[in-house]
């Protein structure tokens, strides 16, 4: 049986995007299928674990990798998810989700040996406190905290803060947020701060998105870099293309400063084409070469 570095957990969605100029494109999305190509191109061993309906084979391909790497997760329904962008650089937008996917249940997940689990949620139900505390004794664990704050309230996307959080957030060995949830969870505006707080409730290492740059922050030190992404076409899947080669780094020795330089210059390539990475670590260290190092 293989043994992997990660698992990266959640539900595929069907996505509708408008942008600002009224164009539609309907794709596969959701976290896990921007962090798993994101992850598996750093040669890490990836696991991804999908809810979605059976019928949704479909939703796999964006993945990428040997199709023994990857299980469909039972659901009634995939996630339907429609956004509206109003600007170019795709900072403003409107979301909503007339479908939700069952919650992923402890006894779903499959029974491979794996070293890290990612909770790569969308929205608030995808996880049950009961599979948290399943992976918290099987390995390490991780998670965005989208899956904990965004609340799925009759088709409308409301963000709430985390009721458990002081119990869960020690289960955390690595914690994503972007600003604005690390604000709903803090109270506070300043992401070094804001990190500092997650850190004081328990996460161990903590990673904050944001337009300008990625932060993390481990307890001892903080390290930040700077997204030089040439054009924004592809801004969707910005803060899991992020996290998902983030964690793969961590998980194969880097030190958190070479595992963030690694994913700013990969989502700072990624963000100029639309979809799921699909570049390898070659392009990527290219990338570092030429716009970080030069």
């Amino acid at each position: 049986m293989n043994s992997y570095d990660l698992m990266i957990i959640g539900p595929a969605t069907r996505d509708v995007n408008i942008d600002y100029t009224g164009a539609e494109d309907r794709c596969v999305g959701g976290a896990v299928t921007f962090c798993t190509p994101a992850a598996r191109a750093t040669g890490a061993k990836v696991f991804a674990a999908v809810k979605a309906n059976l019928e949704d084979q479909d939703v796999l391909k964006p993945l990428g990798g040997d199709p023994a790497d990857a299980a469909l997760l039972p659901s009634a329904k995939t996630t339907l998810m429609r956004n509206e962008y109003f600007t170019a650089d795709r900072e403003r937008r409107n979301s909503s989700c007339p479908a939700q996917s069952d919650p992923v249940l402890p006894e779903e997940i499959p029974d491979v040996p794996c070293r890290l689990y990612h909770l790569a949620g969308l929205l608030y139900g995808d996880f049950p406190d009961a599979l948290i505390e399943k992976l918290h004794q099987l390995g390490l664990v991780s998670a965005d905290a989208q899956g904990f704050l965004r609340h799925n309230e009759n088709g409308t996307l409301c963000f709430h803060d985390w009721e458990k959080k002081m119990k869960y957030l020690p289960y955390m060995d690595f914690l994503k947020t972007d600003a604005a949830e690390a604000e709903i969870l803090t109270g506070l505006t300043d992401r070094a701060a804001a990190a500092r707080q997650l850190h004081e409730w328990g996460a161990k290492e903590i990673v904050i998105s944001h337009n300008s740059e990625i932060l993390a922050y481990d307890g001892e030190r903080y390290c930040t870099c700077p997204i030089k992404a040439r054009n924004l076409s592809g801004r969707t899947g910005r803060g899991d293309t992020t996290f998902g080669s983030y964690l793969a780094m961590r998980m194969l020795g880097a030190d958190m400063e070479e595992a963030l330089l690694y994913a700013t210059a990969c989502v700072s390539l990624k963000m100029e084409t639309p979809g799921p990475f699909t570049g390898t670590r070659e392009d990527v260290q290219a990338y570092i070469r030429e716009f970080y190092q030069g």
